[in-house]
């Protein structure tokens, strides 16, 4: 009602950004007569003519001139693509290229051509010369799209190129370097990472985040925004525990809490009685707790008493509560498959397999046990950032989708990004009827297969859409039972994906399928000639390319038979979309719905449900049960009624609000990290990049020698000028600390800190000039990014384990995300401040061996050390002393005992450190 009333009054902002999108429309459609005169070569040098004008431009003067070329521009893509690819822009792609120009999400129906939308943006963004990149949902469509749209691309002066997975670095910095590039979230995330880990700048493949448009928005930014990215490394843990937990798993038994259970007040002082079981588990917020009883026999079959209250035994008592979780929260073909040998995650909103992705914090080695494959290692943590906090690095970000209403509001608030429904080119006409809700899952799917059974009868092509790879095979048994001819697309034939997608709507065509979303391929009536024709040139062991002949002939027949069917379906009522269960999220139902009914298509779709299903059974209320059972209905009759509609389209709301929190909850503790990642990530890209990187390492040097003056002699406190004086002598050499001597107090601090950084800057500069300013660059560099690196990947494990246990400080009314930003930022502070002095000290004790100049036994030795660390600053014996002659070796300070601590600060004995040549 409000919004009907907004629509009227003109205060709608959809409505108003649709107003103003139309005048643009129109703008660019009177360019067209004009812009159809020109010749290839025009067009090409009019677009040359806008580059250059852009070129100089930054800020809002780009913006500006952008804006103002955006008709132009828009007027002679749609031309190109006529040449090129035989596809014109309907006005409301145009529309719908604004919106993503502007940095919105354009929210266009299944089948309204998002693939031809996106290139308006990105050339006009594109011509800026700072690269645009095209994210999709997986590597088939990168490689898909990229191809299709390159003609056009290239028409207009562009390259374009494209990143997947196993690429070799250096054809990934050519495709980064191209004017357009396309590839999936998880590539551009993993290559930011990975280009902030390499040793020198040549090996980065990333040029900056200037413009982005994000395919198939909500699942990317929405659903996958769930897990962050990580890349990691094995930690050294043995198989054989994980292994001894699932067997101890395997002995208990298990009961389910109610999800409508009220929690009880911790003011009434009663206590919720023990369930009578080993562990309880919750399916809704998935988790396991074990009870006395099942901690008792736990620690009875390890012999291990105080299993779960002795900090010793914590990792075994971790690894069994997982191995708990793998057997009862996690089921095959459901959450994951076994395929060759290994565990393979199915991503519960597409149905598809992650290749290479792994559960954290040792659960996927649980399910390996269980499973009885290979255990893989644990892994540590290298370096990591959420999809949010990657894309929010774009200068500007747009995207597209047929479902992003029901999330406008945190697309605003986690991304800025507001979102814009386009209108459809024709109306739709596709009828969505009522669900059928059932009592339990075995009535509901014999009435899915019957009804399956009733429509293909009359030839009408049907998609059943599941919410599961066991699912998707439990109907596909029932209909091989009734002999109806029938295709299977889930995680296990994903190979066979847009083929079993696009012939989806030939006559009498039966396709039971696991989510649809993001299958990037449309669903034609009457089948897709071009699928067609190439399916059987490749039965006959030719491809287009090799016989474009026959593939003509292919071709031309297909398309005929192509439309004959066509008319048909469109008679017998168009695509039937038969849903077997509702998702947690109303979008992916709607991704289903929006299968059917294309470009003005008829279609219809329907949603068959039981109380059994998850969403009713965890998130629906009693009420749902209550009505159910007073109607008193026989077995197998359905109910539909609006008031049934509306209680699931409530649990529905409340699915969606959980996963909004739990997104919002990694967010705010991600953005804690975010800017230490960037205070890191910036450090490292001056030292890579900055030309005069010697001065920064004084500067570092600088900076050490000041914060231990600072530390020891606050303005308001207790002066301690020996522990200064300790720490000077720690860091650099014995000696260093001589000015501070009869230095009680601030008064003669200024003098003191002065002499140290004179002495020390001399011998920094000394040792520059010795060893030649390109070799302490190098030198530099190195020692940097080494005890950088290092240090962050320590930081990294820190975190992990203070953002586990962080949360019991709620027990003591303290917020957790406070107490993690406080205990965040001193480790932070620490393990910055130890980077300094471990840059600076190792500044003033290594040394470059000269390869000719050491005996041949220690070459064959220490031919994996590039950076020799010497005791008390001098050289070692053997070091190039910088004018061709071999110092005498002196020892400065005492003499250092073979068992004691190396001074370097390694922690290991000086035997085995430094002092392994002395």
């Amino acid at each position: 009602m409000l919004g009907k009333l907004k629509k009227a009054l003109g205060l709608d902002p959809n409505e108003r950004a649709l107003k103003r999108y139309g005048k643009i429309a129109e703008e660019i459609g009177g360019l067209e007569s004009s812009v159809q005169k020109l010749s290839d070569e025009e067009i090409l040098g009019a677009v040359e003519e806008i580059k250059s004008d852009l070129s100089s431009l930054d800020g809002q003067d780009l913006r500006d001139a952008l804006n103002r070329h955006l008709p132009r521009v828009f007027a002679m893509v749609r031309e190109a693509s006529v040449r090129n690819l035989g596809l014109r822009h309907f006005d409301v792609q145009l529309m719908g290229g604004v919106a993503l120009h502007e940095g919105n999400i354009a929210e266009m129906k299944t089948g309204e051509g998002k693939t031809l939308v996106a290139p308006l943006a990105v050339i006009l963004n594109a011509l800026t010369g700072r690269g645009v990149h095209v994210v999709t949902v997986n590597d088939y469509l990168a490689k898909r799209d990229a191809s299709w749209m390159e003609p056009l691309y290239n028409a207009l002066g562009l390259s374009v190129g494209v990143i997947y997975s196993f690429m070799d670095p250096e054809e990934r910095r050519k495709a980064y370097e191209a004017d357009i590039t396309y590839g999936t979230n998880s590539e551009f995330g993993f290559d930011y990472l990975r280009d902030n880990m390499v040793l020198s700048q040549a090996q980065m493949v990333q040029r900056g985040h200037n413009f982005c448009i994000v395919d198939e928005v909500d699942s990317i930014l929405i659903d996958e925004a769930r897990t962050p990215l990580i890349i990691s490394g094995p930690s050294e843990d043995s198989e054989e525990p994980y292994s001894r937990a699932d067997q101890i798993a395997s002995r208990l038994s298990g009961v389910a809490k109610d999800p409508n259970e009220v929690k009880p007040s911790m003011l009434d002082g009663q206590e919720r009685p023990e369930p009578d079981g080993d562990f309880e588990y919750d399916e809704k917020e998935r988790s396991v707790a074990l009870t006395s009883r099942g901690i008792a026999k736990c620690e009875e079959m390890l012999g291990t008493p105080d299993l779960f209250t002795d900090m010793a035994h914590a990792d075994m008592a971790h690894k069994i509560l997982q191995a708990i979780k793998a057997r009862t929260l996690f089921q095959r073909d459901t959450h994951y498959v076994v395929k060759d040998g290994e565990i393979v995650i199915v991503d519960e909103f597409t149905g598809r397999l992650m290749f290479g992705r792994r559960y954290s914090d040792g659960l996927h080695q649980a399910i390996e046990a269980k499973e009885g494959v290979k255990i893989g290692k644990e892994s540590q943590t290298l370096a990591t950032i959420t999809l949010q906090n990657y894309f929010r690095m774009y200068r500007k970000l747009a995207g597209m989708t047929g479902t992003a209403a029901t999330e406008a509001e945190e697309f605003k608030e986690i991304y800025g990004l507001g979102v814009v429904v386009i209108p459809t080119n024709r109306p739709v006409v596709r009828e969505d009827m009522a669900d059928q809700v059932y009592r339990t899952k075995t009535e509901k799917f014999a009435a899915v297969a019957d009804e399956i059974q009733v429509i293909s009868s009359e030839g009408r092509p049907i998609l059943v859409g599941t919410t599961s790879v066991e699912q998707s095979e439990r109907l596909a048994k029932m209909l091989k039972a009734r002999k109806v001819p029938h295709q299977v697309l889930n995680a296990k034939y994903h190979e066979r994906e847009s083929l079993i997608v696009a012939q989806a709507g030939r006559l009498g065509a039966v396709t039971v399928a696991t989510n649809m979303a993001g299958r990037g391929t449309d669903i034609l009536l009457g089948g897709n000639p071009e699928y067609l024709a190439q399916e059987e040139l490749r039965k006959e062991g030719a491809d287009p390319n090799s016989s474009p002949e026959r593939y003509g002939e292919l071709l031309e027949s297909y398309k005929k038979a192509c439309s004959e069917e066509k008319a048909k379906v469109l008679d017998l009522g168009g695509l039937c979309i038969l849903g077997t269960e509702r998702h947690e999220a109303r979008r992916i139902d709607n991704q289903l719905r929006g299968r059917a009914g294309r470009q003005g298509d008829p279609g219809s779709s329907r949603f068959f449900l039981s109380l059994e299903d998850d969403l009713l059974r965890l998130f629906g209320s009693e009420r749902i049960q209550g009505i159910m059972g007073k109607l008193g209905l026989e077995e197998g009759e359905a109910i539909e009624h609006g008031l049934l509609t509306r209680a699931i389209e409530s649990a529905q709301k409340k699915v969606e609000q959980l996963h909004y929190d739990i997104r919002r909850q990694l967010l705010m503790y991600d953005n804690v990290m975010n800017r230490q990642r960037e205070a890191v990530y910036d450090e490292r890209q001056r030292i890579l990049s900055d030309e005069d990187v010697v001065l920064h390492g004084w500067e570092i040097v600088g900076g050490v020698v000041e914060d231990v003056l600072d530390r020891a002699f606050p303005e308001n406190g207790e002066v301690d000028p020996e522990s200064a004086k300790s720490r000077l002598k720690a860091i650099f050499w014995p000696g260093v600390e001589a000015p501070l001597d009869g230095v009680d107090s601030l008064q003669g601090l200024p003098e003191a800190k002065e002499a140290i950084l004179d002495d020390m800057k001399s011998r920094y500069y000394d040792r520059v000039e010795k060893l030649g300013e390109d070799v302490c660059k190098d030198l530099f560099r190195f020692i940097s990014l080494h005890v950088l690196d290092g240090s962050w990947k320590e930081h990294l494990l820190a975190m992990d384990a203070l953002r586990q246990g962080i949360g019991l400080r709620a027990v003591g009314q303290k917020d957790p995300l406070l107490e993690y930003q406080f205990e965040s930022y001193s480790l932070f502070q620490e393990s910055m401040s130890q980077v300094r002095e471990s840059i600076a000290q190792l500044l003033f004790r290594v040394a470059v061996v000269s390869e000719e100049r050491v005996p041949r036994r220690n070459q064959v030795k220490e031919s994996r050390d590039f950076l020799l660390p010497s005791p008390g600053g001098a050289p070692v014996p053997g070091a190039d002393a910088g004018d061709g002659r071999h110092e005498p070796f002196r020892r400065q300070g005492r003499k250092i005992g073979r068992n004691e601590p190396c001074p370097c600060g390694s922690g290991k004995k000086y035997k085995n450190c430094c002092g392994r040549n002395a």
